[in-house]
């Protein structure tokens, strides 16, 4: 009721990332997968945004949003992925292969994203990549696990900027985790999200944003899924298809620096209207030019992530094992 009251007063806007706290995603205006919720503040009318997710969507909704007061209840909710690329990296990078085009994930910081050609997210990155300019390779970071994703299913050559980019609670996810839950439940789908190391995406049967995952459950044929991603996806997943049971692969998968921000931080935001994000003026101009190239780029709709096609008589072992490939089709 006292955020409600102070929405009102202050004609605030707040946006919640999907794995955010439940409590917070009830509360929001726009709830949704990251570019969603960033386009939807560009949308709004409002004079203040409260920006619920990790550091680097804020950032670009500052830098989307200049004539706007923008809040971030917890400074302190931190993209581990997003600060391990640097600028320096991505110049590295483009000396080195300066006949190719950079696209970074949104996962990555303004100051990066500024020495950009275009941004993809996950939901976007197959679109994004496929409609960059000809046939010129692409330089991609931070994320291998969506590297990977983007090789595998387009026709680009993607260049990695640093090899050792990952989402550490996605990674923690092994197929040894993998095993033991399709053992449990052997007619459950699997279901992973492109940050996943190369080897959970390439044993499941679909792979895709946290968006596609939740549309895949709710009209797929199948009652019960494997999701080998953030736990807290599973509370979306049953809310939009109440007749589908989802199991975590792994039960430790949480994002920490999602889960950060809580109703009386947001409270205090907004009575305060602190912490302010302000992006310096050089880097928001630049990093402008990559985030409103991506929204240009994947106007029609977004390429969601796309199930595999995998060999229908292997067991789990065996696609481990003997590496029983999984094929992935793009039905863009």
């Amino acid at each position: 009721e006292r955020i409600e009251k102070l929405r009102r007063k202050k004609n605030a806007f707040i946006i919640a990332h999907n794995l955010q706290r439940p409590e917070v995603v009830e509360i929001a205006d726009a709830v949704g997968g990251s570019t969603e919720i960033i386009q939807a503040t560009v949308e709004t009318s409002a004079d203040i945004i409260v920006a619920c997710g990790t550091d680097f969507m804020v950032e670009a909704v500052a830098v989307l949003n200049p004539d706007k007061k923008v809040l971030f209840p917890d400074r302190a909710a931190r993209c581990p992925m997003a600060s391990q690329l640097s600028s320096a990296d991505v110049r590295k990078a483009k000396q080195q292969h300066p006949d190719a085009e950079v696209l970074l994930y949104m996962n990555s910081l303004a100051e990066s994203q500024a020495l950009a050609d275009c941004i993809c997210a996950s939901e976007n990155s197959l679109k994004i990549a496929e409609t960059m300019d000809g046939g010129s390779s692409i330089i991609f970071g931070p994320d291998r696990g969506l590297a990977h994703y983007i090789n595998r299913r387009t026709s680009k050559e993607v260049i990695p900027i640093i090899n050792y980019g990952l989402c550490p609670m996605h990674h923690q996810i092994v197929p040894e985790d993998l095993i033991k839950a399709k053992e449990a439940h052997p007619g459950a789908k699997i279901v992973a999200h492109p940050e996943c190391s190369p080897e959970i995406q390439d044993l499941s049967d679909y792979v895709g944003s946290t968006n596609s995952i939740i549309k895949y459950c709710k009209n797929a044929m199948e009652e019960e899924f494997l999701l080998a991603s953030e736990i807290g996806l599973i509370h979306l997943i049953e809310k939009a298809a109440p007749d589908k049971k989802v199991y975590p692969v792994s039960s430790t998968a949480v994002c920490p620096q999602m889960k950060m921000i809580t109703l009386a931080k947001i409270e205090a935001a907004l009575e305060n209207e602190r912490p302010v994000v302000a992006i310096p003026r050089e880097i928001a101009v630049n990093a402008r030019v990559p985030l409103e190239r991506m929204f240009e780029l994947s106007r029609c709709s977004f390429c969601a992530g796309h199930s595999p096609i995998t060999a229908p008589n292997a067991t789990m072992r065996e696609r481990i094992e003997g590496h029983v490939p999984a094929q992935a089709l793009c039905h863009a």
